[in-house]
């Protein structure tokens, strides 16, 4: 597998402090990368930071405060980001809230697609000046198994009609991949250097394996352990979109085993009727709309 030298090279990780965004944060930062570790939590940050600098000494790994339940946070990030690098090489959206009780996000929107989505969506547009003017640059937005069967509920974004912890996850991660295609096609279309690829893990032993808002019991993980893959094999998919040299844009890379769920990355094909051109327009508008982002690809 042919790997981009990373030397130079400038990655943002959102939720890199924990999970597939440390052990991605890690990796990147140990091929020669600077990585900004783009988190909410800036103590758990800082930890992470530490952590990955002890083990390398050269490593640059620094910690920016980004919450993308926070529309103002975004635009402080995106916006002390622009005025500190002239250029983001890799843009990681990994950052996910998963199967929350019913939240809403300081902007008012429904917490797993305000978050997992919108937040990405609005993150990744105040950032499209630096990343047009980086030769090659590439946007990595992780979906989840969890997109699929999924629907965009147009009628229903919010929640405030009613709301299933996990079908509204499932609609944000289908919200990832289809935004991580329809930017991949605005790409090409605009003849930017960039790509857009999507990744998912399988199905990894993370903090987000929580049963409601508890952590689940002991022998509960163990089991788990058994049948799901750690987080460093899950990162793998992740690490593949954001170095791999024979990628083109518009892929969508997962683990090669059985039902995608742990193994190797491999380009996956998503299910046939999950790139539908029409509900990629109106998700693309309907997010600038409700996150006041315009992407400019001119």
């Amino acid at each position: 597998m042919t790997h981009t030298h990373l030397k130079d090279k400038t990655i943002i990780v959102t939720g890199a402090n924990s999970g597939i965004g440390y052990e991605a944060a890690k990796v990147l930062s140990d091929r020669g990368a600077r990585v900004i570790l783009a988190v909410r939590n800036e103590q758990k940050g800082k930890e992470a930071a530490n952590l990955i600098e002890r083990e390398n000494k050269e490593a640059k790994a620094e910690v920016m405060k980004l919450d993308l339940a926070d529309l103002q946070s975004v635009r402080d990030f995106a916006d002390s980001f622009s005025k500190r690098y002239s250029q983001l090489d890799i843009l990681i959206n990994n950052a996910g809230v998963m199967v929350p009780p019913y939240q809403k996000t300081q902007d008012g929107f429904e917490l797993q697609f305000g978050s997992n989505h919108l937040g990405h969506f609005a993150l990744t547009g105040l950032l499209l000046p630096t990343l047009k003017k980086t030769p090659d640059s590439r946007v990595v937005t992780l979906s989840s198994l969890a997109h699929k069967g999924a629907v965009i509920d147009f009628d229903n974004l919010q929640g405030e009609n009613g709301y299933k912890p996990m079908k509204f996850y499932g609609q944000s991660k289908l919200a990832n991949l289809l935004f991580a295609k329809e930017l991949d096609e605005r790409f090409k279309q605009h003849k930017l250097p960039s790509m857009s690829i999507a990744c998912h893990p399988g199905i990894t032993v993370t903090n987000l394996f929580k049963l409601g808002q508890k952590d689940a019991p002991r022998f509960l993980k163990k089991l788990s352990e058994l049948f799901l893959q750690k987080a460093d094999m899950g990162a793998l998919p992740t690490l593949y979109a954001a170095t791999n040299d024979q990628l083109q844009g518009g892929e969508y890379i997962g683990p090669d085993g059985k039902g995608n769920r742990k193994g190797y990355p491999a380009i996956e094909t998503p299910a046939a009727s999950v790139y539908n051109h029409e509900t990629m327009k109106r998700l693309w508008d309907v997010s600038e709309s409700l996150t006041e982002v315009t992407y400019d690809f001119s």
